[in-house]
């Protein structure tokens, strides 16, 4: 039986360097798709967002019924939505039942209607071309 050699084998940096970067790749530089806030672009965020442009305010069971998904879910997203301040988080006791209120700030409406209108533009060049 041959011994097999446990030495490890290395990629030749060549092979690396032939690869084209994404980034500087003139079908990236066109399209444009990179410039897509991901924050937002999240499909759940993206309807915790939207939810909270159509309503002055909502609480997080309404948003979890809204959505239709779990407490931890909501709120790991709802939590990145906040630290971009893209929503506001109050929490407070209505009774001795505690409630949690979002709303959506000015910085949130604004990152929305600039990602609308990303996506229209994309839109728009999909059915033109």
């Amino acid at each position: 039986m041959a011994k097999q050699s446990t030495a490890k084998k290395t990629v030749p940096q060549k092979a690396i360097a032939e690869v084209p970067n994404a980034q500087t790749s003139p079908a990236k530089e066109k399209s444009a798709a990179p410039n897509l806030d991901r924050l937002i672009h999240e499909r759940l965020r993206l309807g915790i967002i939207s939810a909270l442009a159509a309503n002055e305010s909502l609480t997080f069971s309404d948003l979890k019924n809204l959505m239709n998904t779990t407490d931890g879910n909501l709120s790991v997203h709802a939590r990145k939505l906040e630290e971009a301040g893209y929503i506001s988080c109050t929490k407070f006791f209505e009774g001795r039942l505690p409630k949690t209120e979002y709303k959506l700030t000015t910085a949130g409406r604004s990152a929305l209607e600039s990602y609308i209108s990303h996506m229209e533009s994309l839109i728009k060049q999909m059915r033109n071309s």
